[in-house]
């Protein structure tokens, strides 16, 4: 679906945020995007989307080129940045307003959303609270029925049990015809709800691969002791090292998404080589 080739963007040509990045998107997926904080996700959300253009390489959505922002690349995507702006009317009439913009809106899903997020339908928008507002405009993007949503750091702002919300509604909104891309720092927010994970380092994309994938290749527990193991990653904590090790054996743990993040931004390039390189990984 979003095909990224050679991408390379700055906003000015001495600070260079990508460099020749590519990158493969599909539909039927939860993506989670991870990088450090200036390492420009939210810009590269915005290549993605048209909101930004590159000067070397392009940006493709279904064959077409975002970068020319036409009709019919527009009105198959969504994005809901991280600070979000509302007019001060209620949703119905903002769903008047833009819902035209977007031919597959549906008008129930949209008020069904905002029942399961607890927002108040006849409240004007901008005398509701930040986080309120961010359930409308998420609300609002699942109801586009877009191929394609981008959200941007869509859980700040959102108190715990909207955040568990967020992710049931998420989960169900995925379908085989929509790809849906989440750029967080926030990891434990994705937890149980992407499928595959993408971070962003040093200007480059190091890490494309689906959690399952993932989990095949490497074993994440906690040990008391770490002699005579195979440890490829390690973090203390209070019940002892949370490791990441070859999962030789064949079974299955739940990937740590936080753990395997610092794994890969510590500087040491063992965890993107063993996930990435299948020969590397055989001569471990």
């Amino acid at each position: 679906m979003i095909q990224i080739e050679n991408l390379s963007f700055g906003y000015s040509k001495r600070a260079i945020l990508f460099k020749d990045l590519h990158l493969s998107l599909s539909k039927g997926h939860i993506y989670g995007l991870l990088g450090k904080n200036g390492a420009g996700k939210s810009t590269l959300l915005k290549n993605i989307i048209g909101l930004a253009f590159p000067f070397k390489g392009s940006v493709h959505i279904n064959g077409l080129t975002v970068a020319n922002r036409s009709p019919q690349v527009l009105e198959n995507l969504y994005f809901i940045p991280e600070e979000i702006y509302v007019p001060a009317v209620t949703a119905a009439k903002f769903v008047s307003s833009t819902a035209g913009f977007y031919p597959n809106f549906n008008v129930a899903e949209f008020y069904q959303y905002l029942k399961e997020f607890e927002v108040y339908r006849e409240a004007v928008l901008d005398k509701l609270s930040f986080g309120q507002q961010k359930k409308v405009m998420i609300a609002f993007g699942l109801a586009t029925n877009t191929p394609l949503l981008v959200m941007d750091e869509p859980t700040n702002g959102l108190d715990i049990p909207s955040k568990v919300q967020f992710r049931k509604i998420i989960a169900s909104a995925l379908t085989e015809d929509r790809c849906i891309i989440i750029s967080t720092h926030q990891v434990r927010d994705l937890d149980s709800l992407i499928d595959t994970l993408v971070v962003l380092h040093n200007q480059e994309i190091v890490l494309n691969l689906e959690l399952d994938t993932i989990a095949e290749k490497l074993t994440f527990t906690t040990l008391q002791n770490t002699e005579d193991y195979e440890i490829l990653y390690a973090e203390e904590n209070i019940r002892g090292q949370q490791v990441i090790m070859p999962n030789h054996e064949g079974n299955y743990s739940k990937v740590d998404m936080e753990l395997l993040f610092n794994a890969i931004i510590s500087g040491k390039t063992t965890i993107t080589d063993y996930l990435n390189n299948p020969v590397y990984a055989k001569s471990l």
